[in-house]
């Protein structure tokens, strides 16, 4: 059966990735009732007293982020290593996969989801450089999945395609965010029923109506649509087709259910997870058990 597994991101956008910001979200993670957490290993940590500290809150390694500007900013040969880190520490928790994600573009963080300041040999570069990692980290033992995120140098429709169709199935696999694709004004279902052949891992997130058309965000920034708190909803609170999105999975999917809710519409964190988890143990029944 698939796991639903949580991203502690609203734990430690702001405060950073500590111990004791973990142990928070670990605790109510716990009580709430997840078994998996995305696998994000505190700097100078052994993956094996990772596994044995997230082990003792109930909860298992689920599939991680890399992410990447992949732009001419970039430095590949430095990417190339962390890259080749980042994998062996994947791997030592028994993972074989893992999201791989470009962000963040400053035009794009400036004007979120519309494609703003599009540059084809940009994108041309960029889907070099991410082949180049993806094919790093398949040498390391480690599937790359794309990840789906506004503010980044693959953020829309045409640009997410071109880069799936051109590196291809043998290079990349798929792992979207029903959030950011609905954001970036993406029918969430349609493309993962697109590329479900290639589906390795979800994110799970809402959006409100309220601020999808770029007419009602204009001249906010990526960062002042979020705290509206207006954007990102818990499941089942928003625009997004969830039955459309679970019919388009298909049956032999083999990976997790990640709750992602970046900035959640309600005060306590805990609470969004708690919501969040209570809606998928009702909607994904019939896949997690």
């Amino acid at each position: 059966m698939n796991r639903i597994a949580a991203n502690p991101i609203p734990y430690w956008s702001r405060a950073g990735k500590t111990r004791e910001v973990f142990d928070a979200a670990f605790r109510d993670f716990q009580e709430i009732g997840f078994s998996a957490v995305k696998a994000d290993v505190p700097d100078g940590m052994d993956p094996a007293d990772y596994l044995d500290w997230i082990g003792g809150y109930g909860l298992a390694p689920s599939l991680s982020l890399l992410n990447s500007a992949f732009d001419e900013t970039v430095d590949m040969a430095a990417e190339v290593e962390r890259a080749k880190r980042f994998a062996a520490t994947q791997t030592a928790l028994g993972l074989d996969r893992t999201m791989i994600s470009s962000m963040a573009l400053p035009a794009r963080m400036a004007q979120p989801a519309v494609g703003a300041g599009f540059d084809v040999s940009r994108l041309a570069r960029a889907i070099d450089n991410c082949g180049t990692i993806c094919r790093v980290l398949r040498a390391e033992g480690l599937r790359p999945l794309h990840h789906s995120h506004v503010g980044g140098v693959f953020e829309t429709a045409e640009e997410i395609t071109r880069l799936l169709d051109d590196l291809g199935p043998d290079v990349l696999g798929f792992g979207p965010d029903t959030g950011h694709l609905t954001w970036a004004g993406v029918d969430a279902a349609a493309f993962i029923a697109r590329y479900a052949d290639r589906l390795g891992g979800i994110h799970i997130k809402d959006c409100f109506p309220d601020l999808l058309s770029p007419a009602a965000r204009d001249g906010m920034t990526y960062h002042e649509v979020q705290a509206t708190k207006r954007l990102w909803a818990e499941p089942g609170l928003g625009v997004v087709d969830f039955d459309a999105v679970l019919a388009a999975i298909p049956d032999g999917y083999d990976g997790d259910f990640m709750i992602e809710v970046d900035e959640p519409s309600v005060t306590s964190k805990r609470e969004s997870h708690r919501m969040s988890y209570q809606w998928a143990r009702q909607a994904l029944a019939a896949r997690t058990g």
